[in-house]
Order: C-alpha cells, then sequence, then structure tokens
C-alpha cells in the first residue's frame, strides 16, 4: 500500500518559511584533531533549509538521513558538500547546520608538565546556496585576567578572576580549533587549566601578576593577532570576566 506524503502536499498560503527543520539533535561526531587526527564528541546539532511558499512541509527524516552519511568525520573542509546534500534531498534552494560541542585539548602543567585535558566550548556554523557557502568557527576559551589598576594602587597584590574569551571567526581556508584557542590564551594575562600542583600554582600567579591586562587589554590582542591571518576575514572578539571583587561582570566586544 502506498503512503501517502503529505509533506509535499501543495500549500497555498504563499508564504515561505525562512528556517525549517530539526532542532537540540544530540549526536556523536568525530572531528580533526591537530594532535591524535581524530577526536570524538557529542555534538548538538541543528540542520535548516528554506521552505519554499508552496510546500506545505519538510521531511525531517531527510536531516537525519544526511548527518548519518557523515558523522563518521565532520570536517569543517567538507561542510559545502553536507549543505549540497541537504540542499539536493529536500530540493531546497538554502541550507543551514549548526554543531555545538566540546572539544578537549591535552595540556602540560607548566612547571610540573603533568598532563590534563581541558575542555573548550566550540561551535561550527555554516549555510549556502547554489552560488555561496560562509563558514564560522566560534571557541569559549577560559583565561584568567589580573586587574592593572588594582596592582598600580595596591601595596601588595592585585585582584584577578577567572574570565573567557570568545572568537567568532568566518573562515576562507581551514583553521584549527586549537590555533583559535592558543590566540585567546596568549593574549591575556595567563592561561587555564584543569591540573595544578603547587608549582605550577605559583608559576602561574606569578605570571598573571606579571602581566595584568583590563577585558579591554585582551580583547586588543587578540583582535591584532586575527587581523594578521588571511584565512579568517571576519571575526568578533567578546572578553568577559567573572569579577572577584565587584557585583558585576566587566565586558569587551570588536568586531571585525
Amino acid at each position: 500500500m502506498k503512503l501517502a506524503d503529505v509533506q509535499s502536499l501543495r500549500d497555498n498560503r504563499n508564504l515561505p518559511i525562512d528556517k525549517v527543520g530539526v532542532k537540540n539533535l544530540r549526536y556523536p561526531i568525530t572531528l580533526l584533531d591537530r594532535t591524535k587526527k581524530r577526536q570524538h564528541t557529542i555534538a548538538t546539532v541543528n540542520m535548516y533549509v528554506l521552505l519554499p511558499s508552496d510546500f506545505k512541509g519538510t521531511h525531517m527524516s531527510r536531516f537525519i538521513e544526511v548527518l548519518n552519511e557523515n558523522r563518521e568525520c565532520i570536517d569543517i573542509r567538507k561542510i559545502g558538500k553536507i549543505l549540497k546534500q541537504m540542499r539536493e534531498k529536500l530540493n531546497a534552494r538554502k541550507s543551514y547546520i549548526e554543531f555545538d560541542f566540546p572539544y578537549f585539548i591535552e595540556k602540560e602543567a607548566p612547571v610540573t608538565k603533568i598532563k590534563s585535558l581541558m575542555s573548550y566550548d566550540c561551535k561550527v556554523e555554516a549555510f549556502g546556496d547554489s552560488h555561496t557557502e560562509e563558514l564560522f568557527l566560534n571557541v569559549e576559551v577560559p583565561i584568567t585576567s589580573l586587574c592593572p589598576c588594582s596592582k598600580e594602587i595596591s601595596s601588595y597584590g592585585a585582584h584577578n578572576q577567572r574570565g573567557v574569551a570568545r572568537i567568532r571567526a568566518q573562515l576562507a581556508e581551514f583553521v584549527w580549533i586549537e590555533e583559535l584557542v592558543e590566540v585567546a590564551e596568549s593574549s591575556a594575562s595567563c592561561e587555564i587549566y584543569s591540573l595544578l600542583k603547587r608549582p605550577d600554582e605559583k608559576f602561574v600567579t606569578e605570571k598573571a601578576y606579571n602581566n595584568p591586562m583590563f577585558v579591554e587589554d585582551i580583547a586588543r590582542n587578540i583582535t591584532l593577532e586575527l587581523s594578521k591571518d588571511k584565512r579568517i576575514p571576519h571575526f568578533s572578539v567578546e572578553v568577559e570576566n567573572f569579577e572577584s571583587i565587584h557585583n558585576h561582570n566587566a565586558y569587551a566586544f570588536i568586531n571585525r
């Protein structure tokens, strides 16, 4: 018995829908890893297409079919292929995809060299049609900042705090997640580690004290570094400090 395909029926209301698809799908994926070649993680996936005005609905199962075909390695150099598959399977002019996922980098403590894993929240956003495609890589990097004003006016000590640097980079060519993480960490008073022993704690405390930064300094430092990279034609930088002596956060944003 042939089953009715209700989604393919015509709609007479003459209203296209900008995005229609599946959202908040938890899915295992494999990513390129600069050090270990491959990394397995769990992503939250959003997949959409433009629905023409005369289509009643879309075929949700076809989004998952495309994801199934590509989950063995989500390579940002092949996102265009995934977008094209979505448009072809769903007979759509535009397609969109988003992957939110934790990415893990093994780091050595600065003195003891003990290795541990740091987690970074990342996101890949892409959209395209038959003529153009745009791809964005987002990273959220924990950082340490030490207040220059506090250091200048205090007889001893200075207040510091944990913060976060968020980079959203449009990619014209391939860029490693690790590269953006390194730009953010090197632009702060000190980077953050998941495991430190006492000699390491002494080192990072003194490094931050000798390298005071406002959120404005960190945002500008990151911007200067990213501006040198021809693979990144457009980017935004957001820095937020979770202040240790105020009842508010300090914030800076640059869009280039």
